[in-house]
């Protein structure tokens, strides 16, 4: 059995004898890019396994550990871990937890403190947890974010962003129930499988990849119908994922809407964009600045290669980064970067300019950043966009979700009535 090592400070270390025997939990945000993720991990050696449990018992066991003042996905996160190794058939003294930390100023740099002080609290304190992060904050001998498997992990990020964006365009409308999401599995297996043998993981194989995803999901049979277009923004965790928002794109479908979710891209994108930021405002290293655009810069230019397929195909493709930082010029400025910061108000705008002005912003109740750069901007961006139709929705462990849903069955009313409005006279 792996012996328990511990650095200077008394942080636990994941080891590389705990690699070869523990196998490591992650809480699930995004089904497709997640599992994919996983997949990439495993290739690297990794055993990890990703949690989709979504009973209310996840929402309890975080509220043992967690203040529900704190941070809604803190208590989802930390809930759904703890429940695993409580109830999820593992060893306990053979498993390790995956948790990101970004290092901003948003409360979810500090995930990784709650989880550690709630294992503590459970008497699960030999269970080690792994920061995944780009920022150097910790270190562990077992776990390593080399370049390749940082590039792999972009390569991942990019074909789920397609894949979801494709599918939200397709389900809506299917005619055979059920076609959209046998060609999802379809596609991350056939994708899981080129992975294996080193396929898929090269600008120029992704490129082709990209236009038969397209060309596949083309090929499903759909009705001539428009559906209500409805976009979805809001904090990253209660935005992604169905654990958190109730299954809000399920409810979207089920209420005769085509959800629109803007991908995870512009988020990485963001994030990097971030840290060039940092530089001009605060000073720092020019080297610094330099790399990051670097890394930034083939971000982008994979996001073009995922455009280009779209706009070839019948498909909508989202617009660019740099188009999203210009449309939110004289709404928010550079600095505005705590949690989802200015681009949670670009997302709408995109939105907006693309010809969905109905939007569910979805909000952990109480997110400091979201009350600035959601809520905050709803009034603003109406008085601009006069047909733009926003609600924000709070969700936490005492949010009903009858209540969360009759706002947006009403948002939905008024949409449909903007559409009716908007259809040339029969005359």
């Amino acid at each position: 059995m792996a012996e328990l090592v511990y650095d200077k400070d008394g942080r636990l270390l994941f080891t590389k004898e705990m690699k070869q025997e523990y196998t490591i939990l992650m809480p699930q945000m995004l089904p497709i890019h997640f599992g994919m993720f996983r997949q990439i991990l495993e290739l690297e050696g990794y055993k990890v396994d990703m949690l989709n449990t979504s009973h209310r018992g996840i929402i309890d066991e975080g509220l043992k550990y967690v203040h529900n003042d704190t941070c809604y996905p803190a208590l989802l996160v930390i809930g759904q871990l703890i429940d695993a190794i409580k109830n999820g058939g593992y060893d306990p003294h053979k498993v390790a937890l995956f948790i990101t930390q970004t290092g901003g100023g948003c409360r979810a740099s500090n995930y990784i403190h709650l989880l550690r002080k709630a294992l503590q609290k459970a008497g699960l304190e030999y269970v080690p947890v792994i920061s995944v992060n780009l920022s150097g904050l910790e270190k562990n001998p077992g776990f390593s974010l080399t370049l390749g498997l940082i590039r792999r992990l972009i390569y991942g990020m990019m074909y789920g962003d397609l894949i979801m964006n494709v599918s939200n365009q397709v389900r809506p409308y299917e005619i055979n129930r059920g076609d959209t999401d046998a060609m999802v599995e379809r596609w991350e297996q056939q994708l899981i499988d080129g992975f294996q043998q080193g396929k898929g993981m090269s600008r120029k194989q992704m490129k082709a990849i990209f236009r038969r995803i397209c060309a596949d999901f083309e090929t499903i049979p759909v009705t001539g119908e428009e559906k209500v277009r409805v976009g979805v923004v809001g904090e990253i965790y209660i935005k992604f994922s169905s654990l958190g928002n109730n299954k809000l794109e399920e409810f979207l479908l089920a209420e005769g809407a085509e959800p629109v979710v803007p991908g995870l891209t512009d988020f990485m994108i963001f994030k990097i964009f971030n840290r060039e930021v940092d530089v001009d405002i605060y000073g720092g290293l020019w080297a610094k600045k330099k790399v990051c655009r670097i890394f930034k810069r083939y971000i982008e230019h994979c996001q073009q290669d995922m455009i280009d397929a779209l706009n070839e195909s019948r498909f909508r493709a989202p617009g660019t980064f740099e188009g999203m930082h210009k449309l939110v010029q004289g709404y928010l400025g550079d600095g505005n970067k705590m949690g989802e910061g200015w681009l949670l108000t670009g997302e709408m705008l995109e939105l907006i300019h693309s010809g969905v002005p109905n939007i569910v912003c979805a909000q952990p109740f109480g997110c400091l950043p979201n009350h600035i750069v959601g809520k905050g901007m709803v009034r603003r961006l109406k008085d601009d966009y006069p047909n733009s139709n926003i609600v924000a929705i709070d969700y936490d462990p005492g949010a009903t979700k009858i209540n969360q849903e009759n706002r947006i069955k009403l948002m939905l009313a008024n949409a449909k009535a903007l559409a009716r409005q908007a259809e040339p006279s029969a005359h």
